[in-house]
C-alpha cells in the first residue's frame, strides 16, 4: 500500500495530488504563481481533510524537481522536505518535464514522441523528449530555439511539443513531423511515477536533494 502526497509548484500553476496506489483520491490547484508559498500549506491541510486522511498516514512525499521557476521549486522542496523530516517518511523527486510528458501520451496518436518545454526568457526554453514508455530521447537541457532546433529528432519520428514554451517554438517551426499541444497540461502523471519509485524504493537523499534549475544556457546545443 502507498499513500503519497505529490507536490508540484515548479511552474505558473501549482498542483497537489493525494494518491493511493498511484491513483488520485484528492487534488487541489493554484493558478497564481506568486501565491504558491502562502497557498501550499493551507491547501495540504484542506486536501487531507477532504480525503478523510491524516498526515501521519502518508508513506512518502513526492515533488517535481525542476526545471522551472526558481522560487517555485524552492517552495516545493521546502514543503516536501519539511513533511518528510517531520513524519520520518521518504522523499521522491521527479523531473518536471517528465511529469508533463507523462500526462499526454494517452491523448496523442501512437508512435509519437513528446517534447515538453518550459518557457524561460526570450527564445530560451527548458526541454526534454520522451517516447511512449517515457524513455528519454533527449535529456533535459536549456536551449535557445532556432528554426533548426529538434531537426534530428523530427527526422526520426513525429513529435508533439507541449508546455509553456510551445507557443514561441510554434512560430518558427515548420517541420511536417511537428505538432503542437496548446491546451493546459495535467501533471497528475506524477502520481503514477511516484508510485513506481515507491515500489522500487527509489528515494531521494533527504539531506542533499536539491532542485534542478538548469540555469546555464548553451547557444550551440542542437537536437
Amino acid at each position: 500500500m502507498a499513500l503519497i502526497l505529490n507536490i508540484d509548484t515548479s511552474t505558473e500553476s501549482a498542483s497537489l495530488f493525494l494518491a493511493y496506489q498511484g491513483e488520485v483520491i484528492a487534488a487541489a490547484a493554484n493558478e497564481q504563481q506568486k501565491d504558491h508559498a502562502s497557498w501550499v500549506h493551507e491547501a495540504i491541510d484542506a486536501l487531507m481533510k477532504e480525503s478523510g486522511k491524516t498526515l501521519d498516514m502518508l508513506e512518502a512525499v513526492a515533488v517535481t524537481a525542476g526545471p522551472g521557476s526558481y522560487t517555485g521549486l524552492r517552495v516545493g522542496f521546502a514543503t516536501a522536505k519539511g513533511l518528510c523530516y517531520a513524519l520520518q517518511i521518504p522523499l521522491i523527486t521527479e523531473s518536471t518535464l517528465k511529469v508533463m510528458a507523462a500526462g499526454l501520451f494517452a491523448q496523442i496518436p501512437e508512435g509519437h514522441a513528446v517534447c515538453a518545454m518550459i518557457d524561460a526568457r526570450r527564445m530560451e526554453v527548458f526541454c526534454a523528449a520522451y517516447d511512449a514508455g517515457l524513455k528519454v530521447l533527449l535529456p533535459e537541457a536549456p536551449l535557445i530555439l532556432d528554426p533548426e532546433s529538434f531537426n534530428i529528432l523530427l527526422s526520426e519520428r513525429p513529435v508533439v511539443f507541449c508546455g509553456s514554451g510551445v507557443f514561441k517554438w510554434k512560430k518558427i517551426c515548420n517541420h511536417p513531423h511537428a505538432t503542437f499541444w496548446e491546451e493546459k497540461l495535467s501533471v497528475s502523471g506524477i502520481c503514477q511515477l511516484s508510485y513506481f519509485h515507491f515500489l522500487k524504493k527509489e528515494f531521494a537523499d533527504l539531506a542533499y536533494a536539491e532542485p534542478v534549475y538548469l540555469k546555464e544556457f548553451h547557444t550551440h546545443h542542437k537536437y
